[in-house]
């Protein structure tokens, strides 16, 4: 989904808006916001490393990561309610089955050099007794209960967030729009920008990062790619070639996706060529982008990492063309295409470098394993189900330019539009099932890192989620 059509979406309306804001913001059904793994004697789970707050906007944020929640709607809050925890004047109780008692400061396991981020993350800490307080029941997270033919769709089985930080959202976005205003994107569209408030899908989708600084430079490159979306693959995108000669939008994507390679992964030309090359690269936004996105990164992340990253958006390179080649077909593509589309062609770029956030690395023999890499692409095309719920309201008034799972589902099997999102909410489910099932698995004989790192893509799905649930679409928000 495009950068501005997510800001200037229309409000969903009717049923079906009904039914998706319950599937998006009713955590009933919702699994630990911690992942459930079995327990590694041999290689016990490393907590997270403080992290330097090196941002320039560091003086909108703590330090350290808040001791309660402090989200407007208290999304992952009934998360925090699932884990067992030990009183001393109670002994052990399933959080949330009693009144807890007063609030107080978290305790400490009384571990050594322990913060209070990583007490968070191993579920440590007496936040469930804000959480308790402050959990808003799922009926109120939506504007309008749906209606009776439609309670047949169960909630998504989907982790909440772990934590709801809305002022490392604000530094973060408002890091992104310096950013943007300095290199030229979006320019004169910047107030749409904010609004799509990418900061806070960032921050929550990476809980194990408290750095605004590191955060920026996950989002920028997320802005990045998502922006390939507003300025190549729209109605009204330049149709104009990169070296500036007339030509048409639709031929010129394939060009125009070749020079966003270029500009990740710097091309070494002969010296009369490289300085063509050089001027067609500084004259587009999007190119500026993800060079300046790519740099910031590297600051973190080691040269594996970005590699990793390179490979994850040359595939979503890929699927755009092939999504553009249904446009050019005019044709609606098989469930089974469609999803094979997706896999590549989702939040996986987004995922990539949950690693560098949390400041540590996942080999990339380890990334690269089978095994590993199924359960990767489970979560990103797991997450994606929930962007396609989400975006099918606005995508309906697009004259068949865009695809989403549940509109692909009506047209192949002739049924309902609820139907379809019904059937997308079991499609779903199983996936983050065979995410949660496979991962404890590899997770029984797993290093430190790649523990981490399957928490990691658990914690991304689940701050996905309350992103998409929070959404202006479904909320009055101004």
């Amino acid at each position: 989904m495009s950068v501005l059509s997510r800001a200037a979406a229309p409000p969903a309306t009717g049923e079906l808006a009904a039914v998706v804001a319950k599937l998006l913001t009713n955590l009933d059904h919702a699994p630990p916001a911690v992942l459930p793994l079995p327990d590694n004697s041999e290689s016990p789970s490393e907590s997270p490393e403080p992290q330097s707050v090196s941002s320039p906007f560091a003086d909108m944020v703590d330090a350290v990561t808040p001791h309660r929640l402090l989200g407007p709607t208290g999304l992952g809050a009934s998360g925090l309610l699932l884990r067992p925890r030990r009183d001393a004047d109670d002994g052990e109780r399933p959080l949330g089955s009693g009144p807890p008692g007063p609030p107080g400061p978290p305790e400490s396991t009384g571990e050594p050099g322990e913060s209070r981020l990583s007490r968070l993350l191993s579920g440590h800490t007496d936040l469930t007794r804000f959480a308790h307080r402050t959990a808003a029941p799922a009926h109120a997270l939506s504007d309008a209960e749906p209606p009776a033919e439609a309670r047949d769709i169960p909630p998504l089985y989907c982790p909440p967030p772990l934590r709801d930080v809305p002022a490392l959202a604000t530094a973060v976005n408002e890091g992104i729009i310096v950013w943007a205003e300095s290199i030229g994107l979006y320019e004169g569209n910047l107030d749409e920008l904010r609004k799509a408030d990418f900061g806070r899908l960032i921050m929550l989708a990476h809980p194990d990062c408290d750095d605004p600084d590191r955060l920026l430079a996950a989002a920028k490159c997320a802005v990045s790619e998502w922006s390939v979306d507003d300025y190549y693959c729209e109605e009204d995108a330049d149709d104009r070639a990169p070296d500036g000669s007339p030509s048409s939008a639709a031929a010129e994507l394939g060009p125009r996706l070749e020079m966003a390679a270029a500009a990740i992964d710097p091309v070494h030309l002969p010296a009369e060529y490289q300085e063509r090359l050089e001027r067609a690269l500084q004259a587009d936004p999007i190119l500026r982008a993800f060079r300046t996105s790519f740099e910031h990164l590297s600051h973190y992340a080691t040269p594996a990492q970005l590699a990793r990253l390179r490979t994850e958006i040359g595939g979503w390179f890929i699927a755009l063309g092939a999504e553009a080649g249904w446009r050019t077909a005019g044709r609606m593509p098989p469930v089974w295409e469609y999803l094979a589309n997706r896999q590549p062609h989702s939040f996986l770029p987004c995922m990539a470098p949950i690693d560098v956030l949390g400041g540590y690395e996942l080999s990339a023999p380890e990334y690269t394993d089978p095994r590993v890499r199924r359960v990767v692409t489970t979560a990103a095309l797991a997450a994606q189900m929930v962007n396609d719920l989400y975006s099918m309201a606005r995508e309906d008034l697009s004259n068949g330019r865009e695809f989403n799972l549940p509109t692909v589902l009506a047209a192949e099997e002739n049924c309902p539009r609820r139907e379809a999102v019904r059937r997308t909410a079991e499609i779903h489910d199983e996936l983050v099932h065979r995410f949660e099932g496979e991962a404890a698995v590899l997770a029984a004989a797993a290093t430190p890192q790649l523990r981490r790192f399957l928490g990691g893509l658990w914690g991304w799905m689940g701050g996905n989620r309350a992103w998409h649930a929070d959404s202006r679409r479904y909320h009055d928000q101004s």
